[in-house]
């Protein structure tokens, strides 16, 4: 983290600005230092997790500062509650953006250059364009905020081309401040941000990624919907909550079966008509206990303090959109809950993405050693909290007691034999069937296909009859969860060369039991 700024005249200015327009007697964490650094001229880069007060390290110091603060935002969708928000507060704010009629354009443009605005929210298409940079370079600009900085970068879980051309900011405007900040970030990640908006040498202050009152549950799939419905009855009625899909039809579809149980749900999705999408998210800010059932395009950006969960019926791509989405719950700092459900088809459809994807080797070795971490963290037996923060280079000293593991700790059994038994029937088979077929081999059920194949005189038939299916399928989602066994198409499994040291015996291997 960066060490704290000098104090400066700017110090009782921000803090009667802040008193003022927010009604807050002091700033939290490292704000203070950061609007310290950036009112008084200088760049930064801020790391803050989702509710940790990012916005007003850049609104405090456009208001300190002579000009109009220009905020790079992605979120069109959320400009104009945010402008509402602002100019609620009595701060002269408005936004750029495709939005807009071309009178509204213009009225907007007129205001920047008189000197009228505080606040200036700008989409990156539309900074970029050269009538945009024409205009800012006759305006009197106070300084440079890219909120959600990672999208700068392809090793980010949210990358946007269009981020990449934000690197015209430093060449054209070198004198004017520049703030990049966002939730999560690599280093990897980082240092795209460093390099694309020239802030090598600039502090970087990087606020711890726990947060304490969010306890961290992960369950193995059974009925996702039905689990999910028994989770928001038992802990969560009435409560505001996300629950996130993979794909725009199960996004869909379990909004129209939640509401058929009595839960106000509604759907979310970019293929909705832009209408129902807005629809969606007014209520959602403005409505109390509503859930709102979307795949990932839903809630960047998103100042709702009081959702109470978040839900994930389906596994994300990796440990930093898994933090950015559940960091969406308890802003308020009151207890919330991070639940999610997944199992061996989440695992092997992932994966297979993965390596049926058009990205260049090296991106898709990244984003496999992603899914890699974000899979450990999910068949953890130690505390969740620990393994997440360590991700992010935290390290936590004691288990946190406020996650699943902590409060029921699973059993964990040594399972070299039956890994065994489950890689060899995989070998043998010919390394292409999926783990419906497997476990019927394991399990010695000789079924037509079974048969058809030959597969019921195979050694490994009924070699695992001693265990039900619920187990077969717990253990193969183990095992390629670990690398053992990779998935190809049509849900094949396949041994990997990992898997020769437990077939050899020259490893053990300890899972958790579901």
């Amino acid at each position: 983290m960066s060490a704290p700024a000098a104090p400066t005249t700017h110090d009782t200015a921000a803090l009667n600005i802040l008193k003022k327009v927010w009604g807050y007697d002091a700033f939290r964490g490292v704000q203070g230092d950061i609007v310290r650094t950036v009112a008084g001229g200088g760049n930064a880069l801020v790391l803050m997790p989702t509710g940790g007060g990012k916005s007003l390290c850049y609104q405090v110091p456009s208001l300190l500062r002579p000009g109009v603060g220009i905020i790079v935002s992605p979120l069109i969708a959320l400009m104009k509650d945010q402008v509402d928000t602002l100019r609620a507060l009595g701060v002269r704010a408005a936004f750029l953006n495709s939005t807009l009629s071309l009178d509204g354009v213009r009225e907007v443009e007129s205001a920047l250059l008189s000197g009228e605005l505080d606040l200036l929210y700008v989409a990156p298409e539309r900074l970029l364009l050269p009538r945009t940079l024409e205009l800012l370079d006759r305006a009197p600009v106070a300084l440079f905020a890219v909120d959600e900085a990672h999208c700068v970068s392809q090793w980010g879980h949210d990358f946007r081309p269009e981020y990449q051309g934000l690197n015209v900011l430093p060449d054209r405007y070198p004198h004017i401040p520049r703030l990049a900040l966002t939730a999560t970030a690599d280093d990897r990640t980082r240092a795209d941000i460093l390099n694309v908006l020239q802030l090598g040498g600039a502090p970087q202050f990087i606020s711890s990624f726990d947060r304490p009152n969010i306890q961290y549950r992960v369950a193995n799939k059974e009925g996702p919907k039905t689990q999910l419905l028994d989770f928001i009855n038992a802990e969560h009625r009435g409560d505001a909550g996300i629950v996130y899909c993979l794909s725009r039809k199960s996004v869909e579809e379990t909004a129209r079966w939640l509401q058929t149980q009595g839960v106000d749900a509604v759907a979310y999705h970019a293929g909705l008509p832009p209408r129902e999408r807005n629809s969606a998210q007014e209520r959602f800010l403005n409505e109390e206990g509503l859930v709102v059932v979307a795949t990932v395009a839903f809630g960047m950006g998103i100042d709702k303090p009081n959702v109470r969960f978040v839900a994930h019926l389906d596994l994300p791509k990796s440990m930093e959109g898994y933090y950015q989405e559940t960091g969406r719950a308890g802003r308020d700092g009151l207890p919330s809950t991070a639940w999610m459900v997944y199992g061996l088809a989440d695992v092997v459809n992932v994966r297979r993405m993965l390596a049926s994807s058009d990205a260049p080797e090296e991106v898709k070795r990244v984003e496999s050693a992603k899914l890699d971490a974000l899979l450990t963290y999910c068949e953890a037996a130690t505390c969740r909290r620990q393994v997440l923060l360590s991700y992010f280079g935290e390290e936590l000293p004691e288990p946190c007691g406020n996650c699943d593991t902590c409060l029921n700790p699973p059993s964990v059994r040594d399972a070299t034999r039956e890994a065994q038994m489950a890689l060899s029937a995989v070998i043998r088979t010919g390394n292409r069937f999926g783990a419906a077929h497997l476990t019927d081999v394991l399990m010695g059920h000789a079924t037509e296909r079974v048969v058809s194949l030959g597969h019921h005189q195979l050694p490994t038939f009924a070699v695992g009859a001693a265990h039900d299916e619920k187990y077969w399928r717990g253990l193969l989602r183990q095992l390629v969860s670990l690398g053992y066994l990779a998935a190809g198409e049509h849900h094949g499994l396949s041994a990997t060369g990992k898997a020769r040291a437990i077939l050899k015996g020259e490893q053990t291997l300890a899972l958790r039991e579901d």
